[in-house]
């Protein structure tokens, strides 16, 4: 499950990449565990991402995953756009200058 969520998020990145252009890793460190992921990347094109996450829950019906992270690119635009996240039982849960804001209730 853990290797899973990191493959995609790299694989996302990856389809996001203009053609023709081959980006040098800069950094890449990631530790796996049984019950906790933390990876941490850069590119010399602009993109990076981070992310930690922890089981919750082991071996119980409520098992969830927990993650923490961010991620950054370069658009289109020459704009660096960065998105920092929570995803657990709550869901998706996105931050970025960006994003739109839903307003108060």
């Amino acid at each position: 499950m853990k290797f899973l969520i990191v493959f995609v998020a790299l694989f996302a990145v990856a389809l996001a990449a203009p053609a023709g252009q081959e980006a040098q890793i800069l950094r890449s460190e990631s530790d796996v565990g049984p019950e906790s992921f933390k990876y941490d990347w850069e590119t010399s094109d602009g993109q990076a991402a981070q992310a930690q996450g922890q089981l919750n829950n082991a071996g119980s019906e409520h098992e969830s995953l927990a993650v923490q992270g961010s991620y950054r690119f370069v658009g289109d635009d020459g704009v660096t756009y960065e998105v920092k996240y929570i995803a657990d039982e709550n869901g998706f849960q996105p931050q970025g200058a960006h994003l739109p804001v839903a307003p108060e209730a």
